[in-house]
Parts: C-alpha cells; sequence; structure tokens
C-alpha cells in the first residue's frame, strides 16, 4: 500500500450510525476508538481533515417520541445529536494526542466553538482535526448537505462519505445478493438512478462545485487511508 495521499485536504462525511457498532443506539467505544485510529492515520500523513457528523445514534433512541413533532423542532433536536457525536469524537482525538476542534453552526458556546469559514481553514493549515457539527445550522437541510457545503467552503479536495457498506449499489446488497457494485458513476448516474449515494440537493451541490465523492465501508480496516491514497476502494462518484 502506498503512503503517498492523493489528496492534500478531505472532508470525511461519518454518519452517527457509524459510531453505534452494533448497539441499537448511542456510542460504542470501540467502534469510536477505531474510527480514531484511521483518522489519526491520516493526520500522520500530513493529510488536512475536516469532519461532518451525523446524529442518527442518538436521535434513533428519542425518534418515537418525535413522532408527530414539528419537522423544524426535530430537526433542531437532530442538530442536537450531532453536536454531542462531536464532542466524543474530540474527546477521543485528543485522549489519543490528535489536535482537533469543533465547529458548531449553532451557538453552543460553552462546548464548541461558533463555525467561522477562516478559522476552520487556518485549524487545517496548523494540521487540526476540525468537526463540523449542527449540520449548515438550518432545519430541513441534512448532514450530507451540510458535508457538501462545508467541503466547498474549506476548499476540500474530495468528500469520503463513510457508510456501512463498501460502496455504492445497484439495489440494496443487504436485501438482494445479486447487487452490483460500481466502481465508478457520475453523479448526474446516481440522481437519476435514485441510488442513494447523499441526497439530492448535497449530490446537486458536489456537482456544481466540481466535487467528487468517494463511498466505502468505515467498517472496513484500512479503507479510510485507501480513499485517501486514491486506491481502488468503495466507489468514486464523480461531477
Amino acid at each position: 500500500m502506498t503512503d503517498r495521499p492523493a489528496h492534500r485536504r478531505v472532508l470525511l462525511k461519518l454518519s452517527g450510525e457509524a459510531l453505534m457498532g452494533e448497539h441499537a443506539y448511542g456510542i460504542d467505544r470501540d467502534t469510536l476508538s477505531a474510527i480514531v485510529a484511521e483518522i489519526g492515520e491520516l493526520v500522520a500523513m500530513r493529510v488536512q481533515v475536516a469532519i461532518v457528523i451525523g446524529g442518527g445514534n442518538i436521535f434513533r433512541g428519542v425518534a418515537p417520541a418525535a413522532t408527530g413533532m414539528d419537522r423544524a423542532t426535530a430537526d433542531y433536536m437532530g442538530m442536537l445529536a450531532t453536536i454531542m457525536n462531536a464532542l466524543a469524537l474530540y474527546d477521543m482525538l485528543r485522549s489519543s494526542g490528535v489536535a482537533a476542534r469543533v465547529q458548531s453552526a449553532i451557538n453552543v458556546e460553552p462546548v464548541a466553538e461558533p463555525y467561522v469559514r477562516g478559522k476552520a481553514l487556518r485549524y487545517l493549515e496548523e494540521g487540526k482535526v476540525v468537526i463540523f457539527a449542527a449540520g449548515t445550522g438550518n432545519p430541513f437541510f441534512t448532514t450530507d448537505t451540510a458535508a457538501a457545503l462545508r467541503g466547498r467552503e474549506v476548499d476540500a479536495e474530495i468528500v469520503l462519505k463513510a457508510t456501512k457498506v463498501d460502496g455504492v449499489y445497484s439495489a440494496d446488497p443487504l436485501k438482494n445478493p445479486a447487487a452490483q457494485r460500481y466502481e465508478a458513476l457520475s453523479i448526474d448516474e446516481a440522481i437519476r438512478q435514485d441510488l442513494k449515494v447523499m441526497d439530492a440537493t448535497a449530490l446537486a451541490l458536489c456537482r456544481d462545485q466540481k466535487l467528487p465523492i468517494r463511498v466505502f465501508s468505515i467498517f472496513k480496516r484500512g479503507a479510510l487511508r485507501r480513499a485517501v491514497c486514491g486506491l481502488d476502494e468503495g466507489t468514486l462518484v464523480h461531477p
């Protein structure tokens, strides 16, 4: 495996579900530790890493109570869940000797800095991992859209979407064993075939801003490193 990164600055999109491990919801410490170790490898390679994190692992536990709730209120609850995940990731990175900062799109200054693009860029140049919490700060927009937006704002060269499966398939591989994995496809093809790579708003933003996406499994050891090194890992979704 080559140690030479193909990308100098990346935006890693981590779903909240990626932190659950085998649990129904919440954060599995062993899973979080493994993810942090992978991120630490990138930092050691002098790759600048920005992260957008979701909140599904926490919000899933309260979702039944949110049934019938106003959509905007539910979305703000989801944003708070992403802040909790960001703080957990930050603490584990810090404990592992990796410098990091958390920036939130909503004001929670006692626990996280407000999002300021200039500061985020400076932190990245200093080799710090920057974790973006609270999505875009607006209801009705997903953390996928936040990943596309922040990726463009910090001049990331690629969005790395970490999932439970090892790429984009023609159908759900858990339901259809005959589903085929794509090595590469265009964003327009992903939208046209409704392949659920990211939501349509995020895909359109990546397409318009010429920002490629690589989808890979966060649970496959070394997959993140391989994706950053430009090797054949997961699926490349290109503008």
